[in-house]
């Protein structure tokens, strides 16, 4: 399976608001940049968090965009880039959110990347030495 975790430093909302805050999330982890000038990705994941809140664990895409009254299509492309993160996962024919919460789901994507973090680093310690470089 293919991952792709982007991180963009971006400087913390200054107040505490929940929707700057989720925005500030979402663009620190490039899931609302380039084409997405409406930010869907961003008010696809408000959407699922507010539908889980309401006690559903899963949550379609087809009711996702029922809710913010878009083409289903639009919405799972959207969804494709946040599965393809890690924040989301598809179970049957439902979206969940990974862990159960945002929390849970930044800490599982930090996990993933400390491993990839760790297979580059052992290849590139097996590039090093057949190329004969040192290590400091």
């Amino acid at each position: 399976m293919s991952q792709q975790i982007l991180l963009i430093k971006l400087e913390k909302p200054r107040e505490k608001k929940l929707d700057q805050d989720i925005h500030w999330l979402c663009n620190s982890f490039g899931l609302s940049s380039g084409r997405d000038t409406e930010n869907l990705a961003t008010k696809i994941v408000i959407d699922l968090l507010e539908q889980i809140s309401d006690n559903e664990e899963k949550v379609s895409s087809e009711k996702i965009a029922e809710s913010l009254e878009i083409n289903p299509s639009r919405v799972n492309h959207h969804v494709r880039n946040l599965i393809n993160s890690g924040l989301l996962y598809r179970e049957r024919r439902k979206l969940c959110l990974r862990g159960g919460s945002l929390k849970a789901a930044v800490q599982e994507m930090r996990k993933d990347s400390e491993r990839m973090f760790n297979e580059l680093e052992e290849i590139a310690e097996e590039i090093d030495r057949q190329m004969g470089l040192k290590n400091r």
